[in-house]
């Protein structure tokens, strides 16, 4: 092989590779695979604003209508064995991560809490013969977390290009929760009344349901 030869086949191989893959994106730690020629419309389809603008009312709040498990069975399950409960009824997007479970209930509400930012927003769902569940509705300014993004199963890391879009798609669901759902209810009228909720939480620590709505009707 001449000197020309080989100096040809190096050049043509670093080239495949170079636009075969890029080495990372512009945020220092964070590493993508992208493919050539693809990068335009992958960020464009999986921009989380836009993903979750478009999903919120077609796919994600039905889901969680059509698939949601009544809270006091949830919450009898996972007092008696929290792991078959979450593999029963939730949903774990990674090994170590919480459980998150698609919920819903009706029940009386005891108590709101404005003095903190998550705006807790106490309900007892009753039980027959037994304890009220007590549930408590993230109602804002600040809501937190991945509960929906992470119970609703089809919302995948690998759909998205880097971990800081997969977050941030969490932040937008939680903003939707706050000005399609809670933004709609009097929630300084509430205690006293009897709510009807669809919603979603991750079982982070046992004994407590931090619920994000997805629906929540005053009665």
């Amino acid at each position: 092989m001449t000197v020309i030869t080989r100096r040809l086949l190096a050049a043509a191989t670093a080239a495949a590779l170079a636009s075969a893959v890029t080495a990372c994106s512009k945020i220092p730690g964070v590493y993508v695979y992208e493919k050539d020629g693809q990068v335009a419309a992958e960020a464009s389809a999986t921009d989380p604003a836009t993903y979750v603008e478009n999903n919120w009312t077609q796919k994600i709040v039905p889901t969680v209508h059509d698939n949601a498990v009544d809270v006091t069975t949830v919450a009898a399950a996972i007092a008696d064995d929290p792991v078959a409960a979450g593999q029963q009824y939730g949903n774990r997007t990674g090994t170590g991560s919480p459980f998150a479970f698609m919920v819903k209930g009706s029940g009386k509400v005891t108590d709101v809490d404005t003095s903190v930012p998550t705006g807790p927003v106490t309900v007892e769902v009753p039980v027959a013969g037994g304890k009220p569940v007590k549930v408590t509705i993230a109602t804002g300014p600040v809501i937190a977390g991945t509960a929906i993004r992470d119970a609703v199963k089809f919302i995948a890391f690998g759909d998205f290009t880097n971990q800081i879009d997969y977050a941030e798609v969490a932040n937008q669901i939680n903003t939707k929760a706050k000005t399609e759902v809670i933004a709609k209810v009097d929630r300084d009228s509430l205690k006293g009344k009897t709510v009807d909720f669809y919603g979603a939480f991750s079982a982070l620590s046992p004994g407590t349901i931090f619920l994000v709505p997805t629906e929540l009707a005053v009665k």
